[in-house]
C-alpha cells in the first residue's frame, strides 16, 4: 500500500480549515446570539437599556482592542496558544454574566473577558494562522470557508439559544453556550505556528513595529481600515438590536431568533461565494459592491410593511453581505504586506471595524431610550454604507516593499 502525498495534502488543509472555521462558529456564534439575552439581563438587573447597550458596546470595542496584540502575540509565540486562552476566557465570562447585577459587572464579563477572549480567538488570528497553512494559491477560498465557521455558528447557536432559553431559562442557556465553546480548545493544536514560518528561506521577517509604521503609512490601508468602520457600525447593530427592532415591530420572540439564523445561514453563502470572487475580481470592487447593496436594502427594508416574512428576507440579504467583506479585507492586508505580520495588520484594521461596532451597539440602545424608534440609527447606517462604498475606489492594489528591504 502506497501513501499518496497529494490526498494526505488534501486532507491536511481540509482539516486546517475545518479546526479554524470550527473554532470561528462557536466563539462568533456564542457572541452574536447575546442579543437574545439583552431583554432578559435589562428585567433581571433593571439597569436599563442603555446601560446593558454600554456592557455589548464595550464587548465591541474591547473585542476590536484584543485583536492587534493578540495578532502579535501568534506571529511571535504562536497561534495555537493564543486560541486555546481566547476559548477559556469566552467560556468563563459567558458562564459568569447571570451572575453580574450591576453595569460594572456586566462590562467585565461580556465586555472584558468574553469579547477579550473572543477577540483572541477571533478572525485576525485565524486568518493569519490559515494564511500561513495554506497554499497562496488556495488563500481566497480559505478564508471565505474560515469566515462562513462564524456565519455557521450563529446559523447553529442562535436557534439553540433561544430553545434553551424557553427550557432551561435565560441563564442556565447562558451558561450552557459557554461550556459550548470549550468544544474548540482541541483546534488550538492544528493551528500552531508563527510569522517565522512564512518567511522564505535566509530572508529576516520584518519586526512588528517596523510593519505597523509602514502599514499606518499606506494610504489604502488606511481606506481600508475606513470602510471597515463601516462594516463593524452595521454589523453589531444589527447583532445587538435586530431582536430589538424586531419587538418593536410587534412580532413575536422567535421571529428575532429566527432572522438572526438566517443571518448566519445566509452568510456562510455570501462568505465562501466572496472567497471564491476575490481571485477572479478586484476586491475593492467587490468591497464596494457589498456597501453598496446594505444601503440598498437598508432603504428597501424602511420602505417595507413590518411582517414576519419580510423581516426574514431582510435577514436573508443582510446575511449575504454580512461578514462578506472579512475575505476580500484580509486578502488586500496580504496583498499589500505578506502573511509575516498579517495577524497583527489584520488585527489593526479589525479594531477600526469594532470602533465602528461600538458606536453600532451603543447608539442603538440611547437612540431608541430618546426616541423609541431606531430609524435615526437606519438612516447614519444607509449614509456611512454609501461613504464606505465610494471609499474603497481608489484603492490601489498592489503589494508594498518592505521597508527592511529598501
Amino acid at each position: 500500500m502506497t501513501n499518496d502525498p497529494g490526498r494526505s495534502a488534501h486532507g491536511r488543509l481540509w482539516l486546517i480549515l475545518l479546526a479554524a472555521a470550527g473554532t470561528f462558529a462557536l466563539t462568533m456564534g456564542t457572541r452574536q446570539t447575546m442579543g437574545l439575552f439583552l431583554s432578559p439581563l435589562n428585567t433581571a438587573t433593571g439597569l436599563g437599556l442603555g446601560s446593558i447597550s454600554l456592557a455589548f458596546a464595550f464587548g465591541q470595542l474591547w473585542w476590536g482592542l484584543t485583536q492587534p496584540f493578540a495578532g502579535a502575540m501568534a506571529d511571535k509565540v504562536g497561534a495555537g496558544r493564543v486560541l486555546f486562552a481566547g476559548a477559556l476566557l469566552v467560556a468563563l465570562g459567558t458562564f459568569i454574566t447571570p451572575y453580574m447585577t450591576t453595569t460594572w459587572g456586566l462590562i467585565l464579563a461580556i465586555g472584558v473577558l468574553s469579547a477579550g477572549g473572543a477577540g483572541m480567538a477571533g478572525p485576525a488570528v485565524l486568518m493569519a494562522a490559515t494564511t500561513r497553512l495554506i497554499p497562496p494559491q488556495r488563500r481566497g477560498l480559505a478564508t471565505g470557508i474560515v469566515n462562513a465557521g462564524g456565519s455557521f455558528g450563529q446559523f447553529v447557536m442562535a436557534p439553540i439559544a433561544a430553545a434553551l432559553m424557553v427550557g432551561l431559562g435565560w441563564a442556565n442557556a447562558m451558561q450552557v453556550m459557554g461550556l459550548l465553546v470549550l468544544l474548540c480548545l482541541p483546534a488550538a493544536f492544528l493551528l500552531k505556528g508563527n510569522a517565522l514560518q512564512s518567511a522564505p528561506a535566509g530572508q529576516k521577517v520584518q519586526g512588528t513595529g517596523e510593519a505597523v509604521r509602514e502599514a499606518l503609512r499606506h494610504r489604502s490601508y488606511l481606506l481600508l481600515g475606513a470602510g471597515f468602520f463601516v462594516c463593524g457600525f452595521h454589523v453589531a447593530f444589527l447583532a445587538t438590536h435586530l431582536p430589538g427592532v424586531i419587538a418593536s415591530c410587534g412580532l413575536p420572540t422567535q421571529w428575532a431568533g429566527w432572522s438572526l439564523a438566517m443571518i448566519g445561514l445566509f452568510n456562510i453563502v455570501g462568505s465562501v461565494t466572496m472567497g471564491w470572487a476575490v481571485g477572479r475580481w478586484r476586491m475593492k470592487s467587490l468591497l464596494s459592491l457589498v456597501y453598496a447593496s446594505r444601503a440598498v436594502a437598508v432603504i428597501v427594508f424602511l420602505l417595507s410593511p413590518k411582517t414576519g416574512p419580510v423581516v426574514l428576507v431582510f435577514a436573508a440579504v443582510m446575511g449575504l453581505t454580512f461578514l462578506s467583506t472579512v475575505p476580500p479585507t484580509a486578502g488586500l492586508v496580504a496583498k499589500f504586506f505578506g502573511p509575516a505580520n498579517m495577524a497583527t495588520l489584520f488585527g489593526l484594521v479589525m479594531l477600526t471595524h469594532q470602533v465602528g461596532g461600538f458606536l453600532g451597539a451603543y447608539l442603538g440602545g440611547k437612540v431608541f431610550e430618546a426616541t423609541g424608534s431606531y430609524n435615526l440609527v437606519w438612516y447614519i447606517d444607509v449614509l456611512l454604507a454609501v461613504g464606505a462604498a465610494l471609499v474603497h475606489l481608489p484603492i490601489r492594489e498592489a503589494p508594498v516593499r518592505p521597508l527592511a528591504a529598501a
